[in-house]
């Protein structure tokens, strides 16, 4: 199987470095964030900056920061934004009201817990109560993310490995979160019981990216050892290591993947500046899209595709520009 996936149309304003984080909201509109700091939110019909209908007068996108942007997370319902920059600063967008609702400084030594903790991925569960940090200390942290406590340590658990976490991400039910390591472990945390359940140890070096099956019985996981790996999540580590798939067709480093809302197919970024779409059923790239530079996010379009359409996504790469991507034959 062959599919066509079509350049629909850019970001009416670029961003002045590389964007490293894209997310297509529940909402149809895309955040992107960048290395120039900043943070924005784009009409997918049309690519120019949203403000929400019936928004607030003095509806505000919060100032760039000095430092660029690293990692983005967007709540199911697409009202709230989280993202966190170089140095460890989280920040809570209201997608809707345009209001800046927290704000927490991971560099900070917080007092009684003994040295900082900078974050550099945060994930926002799905209730949007609470959220997940992982840096450059192996442990993975939740904190809460309710605005009158904004950073609250909640709890921490240390992964095993004193290795930095690059990529942590809740599950769609929030019972479990999935990091990732520099030396190409992934770990699956329950959140009931406040440990790791599982590690999976198929890369060969470092896991960029993270990203669960809508039904959370999947894992994709996109490394620099140019693969793909799918992993069951039902599975345990100890049988079989869990992984159920490996996708292999990028000449370089996977930045980024996603899959899509119907569950049907895999999607990846990576620095060879090609995008592919996987067919999950039949483990094999159907589709591979030429971009400008290294791809560093990719985001499925969440709602599920039209009868005879296999939807749309969006990415974010090196040259700054938000770009969507269609199915032939479907419209954005």
């Amino acid at each position: 199987m062959s599919l066509a996936f079509l350049h629909a149309h850019d970001c009416s304003e670029a961003h002045a470095d590389a964007v490293w984080g894209v997310s297509w909201t529940k909402n149809d509109t895309v955040v992107s964030i960048s290395a120039d700091g900043s943070i924005r939110q784009s009409s997918s019909s049309s690519g120019e900056p949203h403000s929400p209908p019936n928004s607030p007068t003095d509806y505000r996108v919060p100032s760039p920061h000095t430092l660029g942007l690293v990692s983005l997370s967007v709540s199911p319902d697409g009202r709230h934004a989280l993202y966190n920059s170089l140095e460890g600063l989280t920040s809570l967008w209201n997608l809707e009201t345009g209001v800046s609702e927290g704000a927490f400084e991971s560099f900070l030594r917080e007092e009684g817990m003994g040295n900082a903790e900078p974050s550099w991925s945060v994930s926002l569960s799905p209730s949007g109560s609470t959220y997940a940090s992982a840096g450059g200390h192996g442990n993975l942290t939740i904190r809460s993310a309710e605005p009158k406590n904004f950073g609250q340590k909640i709890s921490t658990v240390f992964s095993g490995r004193n290795k930095f976490g690059m990529c942590c991400s809740y599950s769609p039910d929030g019972k479990r979160v999935a990091l990732s390591s520099e030396i190409g472990h992934v770990f699956i945390f329950d959140v009931e019981s406040n440990t790791f359940v599982n590690t999976y140890t198929s890369h060969a070096m470092s896991v960029r990216s993270v990203a669960w099956s809508p039904d959370g019985n999947l894992l994709l996981s996109a490394s620099e050892d140019k693969r793909l790996i799918l992993y069951d999540v039902r599975v345990s580590s100890g049988s079989s290591g869990g992984a159920v798939a490996t996708f292999s067709g990028h000449s370089s480093w996977v930045l980024c993947a996603d899959i899509s809302p119907d569950g049907r197919f895999g999607l990846s970024g990576s620095a060879d500046k090609s995008i592919k779409v996987w067919d999950i059923a039949s483990r094999a790239a159907v589709s591979t899209v030429q971009d400008a530079g290294e791809v560093w996010s990719v985001s499925w379009r969440p709602r599920a595709p039209a009868v005879g359409s296999v939807g749309a996504f969006v990415s974010g790469g090196e040259d700054g520009v938000v770009k969507w991507w269609r199915g032939a034959g479907a419209g954005v």
